[in-house]
């Protein structure tokens, strides 16, 4: 007979379940008057094994074991933002289906062609904390040059490689607008600065827009920025844009929290306009965020590149705001 999800933890999972909670302690409880807002590249997030322990030979490597283990970080916020979504949706419908039935998702269709790498941009929500507010879009630069957001760069003939996802959410009286994205990684650090810059220069101006409507715009995901004050984190940030206050020693990647902490990789960010039009623009009140080192806590009997495939090579990022 099959394993399935439901079906009774296994010990071994048990205690990676324990211990991964122990690691998250440090994580806001779900209140009245708070929202907690994450996100998590998970590496190849698609096809499933099912098997409480996948063993060598079989493809995915990723298992019913380390699904639990990856819904359970999920369950701990109201919504998150998900890369590397693939095509093959397995590992996350059981994701879903060991969340429960208050727990729903919005996706983009597949990204086709060797840079998109078969990826959707997908969030995941706790719909007893939030509720869709209506809008769900693709950020797309103008065809019009003459467009303030155009340029020969970033026009209607290169469009972003994975074009980053809105999607608006409420809570309670508070609605807010997080955009998702993917930066192409290219062959070099350089190739990722126009397209940083592009998004930066979106982001600001729908912002502005946005402003109007009393709206908070927040952007998440993996941007591929080396480290802090790189030309990358320049481009990033060239338009106001301010990552979370808290992030800045906090490890993104395994090998990052363990070869090189002289040089944190800063991929993933959780970020906003700390003012537009003179005036404070986030109407919700921030107030930490930090990230979840895995690595140590669960799956120890694997290397670190085994422990990717399983959970994944990132780590997952988390801000809570006062509502």
């Amino acid at each position: 007979m099959a394993d399935e999800i439901t079906d009774p933890l296994p010990p071994p999972v048990q205690q990676d379940l324990t211990a991964l909670g122990l690691r998250m302690a440090h994580v806001p409880a779900k209140a009245d008057d708070n929202l907690l807002i994450a996100t998590w590249n998970i590496r190849a997030f698609g096809n499933l094994t099912k098997k409480w322990a996948s063993i060598e030979g079989d493809t995915p490597r990723r298992d019913l074991h380390a699904v639990v283990l990856i819904a359970e970080v999920l369950s701990r916020f109201d919504v998150i933002a998900v890369q590397e979504v693939k095509a093959n949706l397995r590992a996350l419908r059981h994701v879903l289906k060991k969340l429960g039935p208050r727990w729903g998702f919005v996706m983009t269709d597949v990204t086709r062609g060797s840079p998109g790498n078969d990826e959707r941009l997908a969030f995941v929500f706790d719909t007893d904390r939030v509720k869709l507010s209506g809008l769900a879009c693709e950020l797309v630069v103008p065809e019009d040059l003459n467009d303030p957001l155009a340029d020969p760069v970033n026009a209607f003939q290169r469009q972003f490689v994975r074009t980053p996802y809105a999607v608006g959410f409420q809570r309670r009286d508070q609605t807010f607008v997080l955009v998702t994205l993917h930066v192409n990684y290219g062959d070099r650090p350089d190739d990722r600065i126009g397209e940083l810059k592009g998004i930066a220069r979106w982001l600001r101006n729908w912002a502005e827009q946005m402003d109007d409507y009393g709206q908070n715009l927040i952007c998440m995901g993996d941007f591929n920025i080396d480290r802090k004050d790189d030309p990358l984190w320049q481009a990033f940030t060239s338009t106001g844009l301010t990552p979370a206050p808290g992030l800045e020693k906090v490890p993104r990647t395994l090998s990052s929290s363990i070869e090189r902490p002289d040089l944190k990789s800063f991929f993933d960010q959780i970020a906003w306009f700390q003012t537009i039009k003179g005036k404070p623009y986030l109407t919700m009140n921030f107030r930490k965020a930090g990230g979840i080192d895995f690595q140590g806590a669960v799956f120890t009997d694997l290397a670190r590149t085994q422990l990717s495939w399983r959970m994944s090579d990132h780590y997952p990022l988390w801000t809570e705001f006062g509502v």
